[in-house]
């Protein structure tokens, strides 16, 4: 009796490690396959907590299920329009924001990117956003755009707080 009791307390942890990650992996494989339906993107391959998607209007798409954070790659300085309906489409499946505010955010940064020759970033809802360019004088730079989509600070304060994300506090 004491020796199962004992045994019990040793294979506990061990049986708690492996339950988590197999949580964690069908949590990722629910939220790749979310993806996948929203934006219409191929899966190219997926490891752990990272997919990674293809797509005709963006070269790579990047989830990184932990850190609920995807990076949208082009080849292209000026990508066309469907690349930022990209970007909104998986906002909507990552953070719950309106994919087409999402969407003109993106447009604008990056418009703002190409202008200032800096990284550019703002929040749309629930979305907070990050774009670049690659320097036009640099015609080998690859990838020439990218994105990174994560959920905004905000949100995850007012969630934290037990407070809808469009309430005002105070």
């Amino acid at each position: 009796m004491m020796l199962s009791l004992r045994c019990a307390a040793l294979l506990l942890p061990l049986a708690l490690g492996t339950a988590v990650p197999a949580a964690a992996a069908d949590a990722c494989d629910a939220l790749t396959a979310r993806m996948i339906r929203a934006t219409g993107a191929s899966l190219a391959g997926r490891e752990g907590a990272r997919a990674v998607f293809r797509a005709a209007d963006a070269e790579r798409m990047s989830l990184d299920c932990r850190a609920h954070r995807m990076v949208f790659s082009a080849l292209e300085r000026e990508p066309g329009r469907r690349y930022y309906e990209l970007v909104g489409l998986a906002a909507g499946v990552l953070t719950g924001a309106k994919p087409e505010a999402v969407e003109a955010l993106a447009l604008d940064l990056h418009q703002g990117a190409l202008i200032a020759g800096q990284p550019q970033q703002g929040i749309a809802g629930r979305a907070a956003l990050r774009c670049e360019t690659a320097p036009d004088a640099d015609p080998f730079a690859s990838p020439r755009t990218r994105c990174v989509l994560v959920p905004s600070a905000r949100a995850v304060l007012r969630r934290r707080a037990g407070l809808f994300a469009s309430a005002r506090a105070g």
